[in-house]
Parts: C-alpha cells; sequence; structure tokens
C-alpha cells in the first residue's frame, strides 16, 4: 500500500479500528474477530480493549484469505503456516545477528593480530646479504 505513515509509526503501528480494517482486508468484521480468536491475527489493543489493526496486520489478513480461498488450505493449516513463517523470520533474524557478531569477533582478531604485529622488535641484528663460506679444520691431537 502506498501509504505515508504519521511520524514515529511504522508498517507495525495499530491504528485501523476493526470496520476500516475490515474495509482494507476484504472481509468481514466478525472474520477478524474469529481470527483474532483462533491466533490467525493478533491486533494491538486499546487501553479499553478494543482492536486496532496495523498495515502488517491487514496484509496477514489478506493472505489467510488468499490462502483459505485461493489455496483451499484450512483455518489450522494456515495457523501452523503463520507460525512457521513466524519462526523462518525470527530464526533469520538470529543468523543475521550471529553473522554480524562473528565478523565483529573477527575483525578484533585481527586488530589484536596487527597491535602484536606492531610490537614486533625493529632493532635486531641485520644481517650482510652477502654469502660467505667458512671452513672449519679442528686441531687434531696427535
Amino acid at each position: 500500500m502506498g501509504f505515508a505513515f504519521p511520524p514515529g509509526s511504522n508498517e507495525d503501528t495499530p491504528m485501523f479500528v476493526i470496520s476500516v480494517a475490515a474495509q482494507l482486508s476484504g472481509l468481514h468484521a466478525q472474520t477478524l474477530r474469529s481470527y483474532d480468536r483462533l491466533g490467525l491475527v493478533s491486533p494491538g489493543r486499546t487501553a479499553a480493549g478494543g482492536r486496532r489493526y496495523s498495515l502488517r496486520d491487514i496484509a496477514l489478513l489478506r493472505e489467510v484469505q488468499r490462502l483459505s480461498q485461493e489455496e483451499g488450505v484450512n483455518l489450522a493449516g494456515i495457523k501452523r503456516i503463520i507460525d512457521l513463517e513466524n519462526q523462518v523470520d525470527a530464526l533469520q533474524a538470529k543468523v543475521t545477528e550471529l553473522t554480524e557478531e562473528v565478523a565483529a569477533a573477527y575483525a578484533a582478531a585481527e586488530s589484536a593480530a596487527a597491535q602484536i604485529h606492531a610490537s614486533y622488535r625493529r632493532d635486531l641484528v641485520p644481517v650482510r646479504e652477502e654469502t660467505a663460506l667458512v671452513v672449519w679444520k679442528p686441531n687434531r691431537k696427535r
């Protein structure tokens, strides 16, 4: 949806009352209540307990409708699909987090190695680039 968010809000901000959410999703308000009871879509709540739907909720309602009508998936199957997609999203976020941690640890290790190499003494005895052959013959005792 080409929607301009109010300042301080995003697609997860609950902002639509149930009648508007029903209209935006193409579903009946009673269907939205049923989906809430079944745990398919969990809208935000006001202090008085009224449902408030976000744009993400609207998109999820549309996906539930599509899976049900076009794909023939029952509501239990849809709930399982949603749960699995949420789990995949959480795991992808964790992988991203761990990848960033590994990259930071690698960078820290590289920095520490560079500091150690920089601390090596530079006053070692220089070696000449000449080649010499020395033959040693010990004195034989007769």
